[in-house]
């Protein structure tokens, strides 16, 4: 469960919500991974390294949480938020409850004391080469799981 006390002392409360919202979502994520590899679910044909396996999909999941993290510190000239690296898909499942609260716990933080106005500008070159504000970086970060838990959810259903 979110501690919402850490949380209670951003400067722009619309990080605060997209903070609790990707916790909250990366949680639910997690849970349903856990459904469809109990039921073993097979993901659909890709040549994407990400979904050769549900273990690897799950280590994309988590590495993109990171990811999105450092991304945001490094454009806001912030320290490093020092997320550890994703653990390797062989040790992805059994060191997941580990690793998530290690990452939860890392994006409590970095944006607390960040005005709102630094949010919307600038704008930044993401990783795969689109534009994003800081604002349009953490919804992003939040829908990537949804989008995943979505994609599981209609997997399971259909197996």
């Amino acid at each position: 469960m979110v501690n919402t006390q850490i949380l209670r002392k951003y400067k722009y409360n619309g990080a605060r919500a997209m903070v609790l919202l990707h916790e909250k979502h990366l949680r639910s994520c997690l849970q349903t991974w856990r459904e469809a590899k109990k039921i073993n679910i097979k993901l659909p044909e890709s040549d994407d390294a990400d979904y050769q396996s549900l273990d690897a999909l799950l280590r994309h999941i988590l590495r993109s949480a990171r990811g999105y993290m450092i991304w945001m510190c490094t454009k806001l000239i912030l320290p490093d938020p020092e997320i550890e690296r994703t653990p390797d898909i062989e040790l992805i499942e059994s060191n997941t409850d580990r690793y998530l609260n290690h990452i939860l716990e890392k994006w409590r933080l970095p944006l607390a004391e960040i005005p709102e106005e630094k949010f919307y500008k600038p704008v930044f070159k993401s990783n795969w080469g689109v534009d994003y504000c800081i604002d349009a970086m953490l919804e992003h970060a939040v829908m990537h799981p949804i989008r995943h838990e979505f994609q599981l959810k209609n997997l399971i259903a259909h197996q």
